[in-house]
């Protein structure tokens, strides 16, 4: 079996639907240990401080704490959609103030530099949208 078949699932119509049971617990781990981190690390606050924002210390434990319960909700299967909203709201003001300052350096610096989250960004439009039963073609 390839990771391909761990993370879709055949349909009966031609098509393979994206098993959402495995992206949700892969958001939900990465959001819980991202939320965690926010708290007990000293570097991140440090970090939050350097970005120039209002109340860093204050904004990064609030981020922290939407972190942890929107993970924890999507790891539980409840009101998933509503919490992919914020995250993807986080992931959004990530990407703009982390890696779009990157640019400069180049296309392929902020392209290496952002992967993760424009993944994580795919993985939670995904979860927003598992309700509309998403099917990819198999061709």
């Amino acid at each position: 079996m390839t990771w391909f078949v761990l993370l879709f699932i055949y349909s009966n119509k031609g098509g393979i639907a994206i098993h959402t049971k495995i992206i949700r617990y892969l958001v939900g781990y990465v959001f819980i240990t991202s939320g965690v981190m926010k708290i007990v690390s000293e570097d991140l606050g440090n970090y939050f401080t350097s970005l120039g924002l209002p109340f860093p210390i204050l904004l990064m434990n609030i981020v922290a704490i939407i972190e942890l319960i929107c993970g924890i909700l999507i790891l539980a299967n409840k009101w998933v959609k509503q919490s992919a909203i914020p995250l993807m709201a986080i992931m959004i003001a990530a990407i703009l103030l982390t890696k779009v300052p990157i640019l400069h350096t180049g296309l392929i610096a902020f392209a290496f530099n952002a992967r993760l989250d424009i993944i994580m960004m795919a993985l939670l439009v995904i979860l927003y949208k598992q309700d509309m039963n998403i099917k990819v073609p198999f061709k």
